[in-house]
Order: C-alpha cells, then sequence, then structure tokens
C-alpha cells in the first residue's frame, strides 16, 4: 500500500459520502480527477478541493446518482484510490436504522464497534503473497472520533459518542427476527456500508471514522423501513452532517496523534 499515482494531486483528507450526501459542495476550487486501480474503478466522480487550507478529496461511494448498491460498492479501489492521493484520514458519512429506543431519528452515531454480517464482499489487500493479520480490536481512529465528538457537543448537535454498528449485505432491510436478533446482541444501528470500508482504511493505515445518520427505527419496533422515510429524515439531516464535518476539519491537526499510521507494523506472519 505504499504506491501513490504520480500523476494524481495529494490530499490529506477524504471525505465518503453516503445516501444523501454526493456533492463536495463544502470546498473550493473543485476538480474532478480520475483514478485507476489494481482493483477496478473507484465510485465515479472523485473530486479534490480545498477547505481552509486544507486539500480534500471527496468520494461518493454510491455515485452522484445513487447508482451503485451496497453491495456492489468497489471498496478495495475506493480505499486504494484515497492512498494514491496521499490521504491520512477519512471521515465516512452514512445512514444507518436505529435498534435502541434511546437513539433516535434524526441523531447522530459515532461507531466504535462493528458487527459484519456481509456475505460476499472482498475485505483484504492482503489475499496472496503474503499474510497480514492486523488488529480490529478497536476499529476506529480514536483521535478522530473524539474530534467528532468534540465537534458535535460545540455545534449542540445531538449525538452519541458510542455505538456497536451491524453491517449486513443488503440492499433489503432486515427482518423483524433479524431485527430483534441484533438488539439481543446490544447491538446500536444497523447499515450496509461500513464494512469492509473501514478494515481496508486500517490495512491502508489510514485513520478512519464513521458519521453514521440514524434515519428510522429499525423493524423490531414494528413499524416497516422504507426508503421514503430514510430519505425523508436523511434531508432534514444533510446540512448538520455538512457543517460537523465542516467543523471536524477544521479542528483536526496537521500531525497525526493516533497509531493507525503504524497498523500494519507486527501484523505481517
Amino acid at each position: 500500500m505504499s504506491l501513490v499515482g504520480s500523476s494524481v494531486q495529494k490530499a490529506e483528507f477524504a471525505i465518503i459520502g453516503g445516501t444523501g450526501v454526493y456533492d463536495p459542495e463544502l470546498f473550493q476550487q473543485v476538480t474532478e480527477q480520475k483514478v485507476f486501480t489494481p482493483y477496478g474503478p473507484p465510485s465515479p466522480f472523485l473530486s479534490i478541493g480545498e477547505y481552509q487550507g486544507k486539500k480534500i478529496v471527496f468520494l461518493p461511494r454510491h455515485g452522484r446518482d445513487h447508482s451503485i448498491p451496497p453491495h456492489k460498492i468497489n471498496y478495495r479501489a475506493n480505499i486504494f484510490a484515497l492512498k494514491q492521493f496521499g490521504v491520512e484520514r477519512i471521515i465516512s458519512i452514512s445512514s444507518v436504522g436505529s435498534l435502541q429506543e434511546g437513539l433516535r431519528p434524526g441523531e447522530f452515531v459515532f461507531p466504535d464497534q462493528f458487527i459484519d454480517r456481509t456475505k460476499n464482499r472482498p475485505d483484504t489487500f492482503f489475499d496472496g503473497g503474503i499474510t497480514i493479520h492486523i488488529s480490529s480490536s478497536d476499529p476506529f481512529c480514536p483521535e478522530l472520533r473524539q474530534i467528532l465528538v468534540s465537534s458535535s457537543k460545540d455545534m449542540g448537535v445531538k449525538a452519541h459518542d458510542r455505538a456497536t454498528y451491524v453491517c449486513v449485505e443488503g440492499p433489503r432491510f432486515s427482518t423483524r427476527s433479524e431485527s430483534k436478533l441484533f438488539r439481543q446482541w446490544d447491538a446500536s444501528v444497523v447499515g450496509m456500508t461500513l464494512y469492509p470500508e473501514c478494515v481496508l482504511a486500517r490495512e491502508a493505515q489510514i485513520c478512519y471514522a464513521s458519521l453514521s445518520m440514524i434515519t428510522d427505527y429499525d423493524v423490531w419496533a414494528d413499524k416497516p423501513v422504507s426508503a421514503a422515510e430514510v430519505a425523508s429524515v436523511m434531508g432534514r439531516n444533510v446540512d448538520n452532517a455538512k457543517k460537523l464535518v465542516s467543523k471536524a476539519i477544521s479542528s483536526t491537526p496537521r500531525k497525526r496523534g493516533c497509531m493507525c499510521g503504524s497498523a500494519l507494523d507486527g501484523a505481517v506472519i
């Protein structure tokens, strides 16, 4: 993962936009850039811009027209592309369903754990020639998570600083039995895009934190989840998400104070 394309502009930060967050309007001097990877094409329309003197890459994981379903996203290509830009930090925005009454639609969570329930997603860069076992006991960057937590408090935005995210394959929503099972596991939210994005970022030694927007109570609450409901709540929350990202970027020091940049140390067998 030391490859950095010589023809690609360099950036220090990346924003991965999920459902409802498709455009890089926060940034100045935005240009689109084509990126090639050994894993095929990344999600289209990667853009690079500037915010408060920092170079930022914006990647809409579903494409701008939401044409790429969660189980078809080329996660390895996306993270490899960001590594080519020289990115050291990623804030990933996604929509999730709540599995707990106290986590209400319209609020935010910053997951600190995940449970993988996906089925058919390549989830490592090291699938031959060398064996790597990265630690995922604490799978998110503690420094970047804390910056998001502090930013939400400063803004007065209702957010929860700890959560367990169950990542399902999608694109369907959960059955009632699945949703109730996840609650028995003491999980907090359910979504479709966190995994393997977060572990690939760890393998690439990039800091990664999730800004998850709660759009609904999952079907454990005996109310079927609809795409229309998700879109409605998301639309009301997008502005706060963008403000949170802006605040976090401006509050992030240039030099990393975490161990994410040495995640591969001691991982080779």
